[in-house]
C-alpha cells in the first residue's frame, strides 16, 4: 500500500515535477540510446538486413518483400530521431547547468556568461568581445617584462 503524498502537494498540478509520462518516456529514450549504441546494435541490423536479402528468391523479390524493409527501416528512422532529440536535449541541459556552475566557482568569470545560451547573437558577440578583451589584459599582465 502506497502512503499518500503530504497535503501541502498539490494533487492535479505537477509543480516543478515532470509528468509520470515525460519521465518515463525520458527514461526509455535514454535506455534506447545506450542500447542502439552499443556495437550488438549494429550487429542485429546486419543479420536483420542479410535475413531480409536472403529471403528474397524465396518471395520472389516481390512488391511485398521489398516493402517490409522500406517500412521497417522508415519507423525505426522517425523514432529515432525523437528519442535521440530527447537524449541531445537532456545532455545539452545537463552539460549547460554544469558550465554555469564552473563559471559562478570561477572568480574571473563574468556572471553573464551564465545561461549565455539564452542571449542573443548580439548580446553574445558582446560577450565574446568582452572576454577576449579581458583575456587580452590578463595575458599582458602575466607576460613578464621584456629585457
Amino acid at each position: 500500500m502506497r502512503a499518500s503524498p503530504p497535503p501541502e502537494t498539490p494533487q492535479s498540478d505537477h509543480g516543478d515535477r515532470p509528468p509520470v509520462y515525460a519521465e518515463r518516456f525520458r527514461a526509455f529514450a535514454a535506455r534506447m540510446a545506450v542500447l542502439s549504441g552499443h556495437p550488438n546494435a549494429f550487429g542485429v541490423v546486419v543479420v536483420y538486413i542479410a535475413a531480409w536479402a536472403i529471403s528474397g528468391p524465396l518471395f520472389k523479390f516481390s512488391d511485398t518483400w521489398q516493402l517490409v524493409i522500406n517500412t521497417s527501416s522508415s519507423i525505426v528512422t522517425l523514432m529515432m530521431v525523437f528519442l535521440i532529440q530527447t537524449s541531445q536535449n537532456r545532455d545539452t541541459a545537463a552539460i549547460q547547468l554544469k558550465l554555469d556552475a564552473l563559471v559562478r566557482a570561477t572568480e574571473q568569470a563574468t556572471d553573464r556568461a551564465v545561461a549565455a545560451e539564452e542571449l542573443t547573437e548580439a548580446e553574445l558577440a558582446e560577450l565574446k568581445l568582452k572576454i577576449r578583451a579581458s583575456v587580452e589584459v590578463d595575458q599582458g599582465a602575466a607576460t613578464p617584462p621584456a629585457r
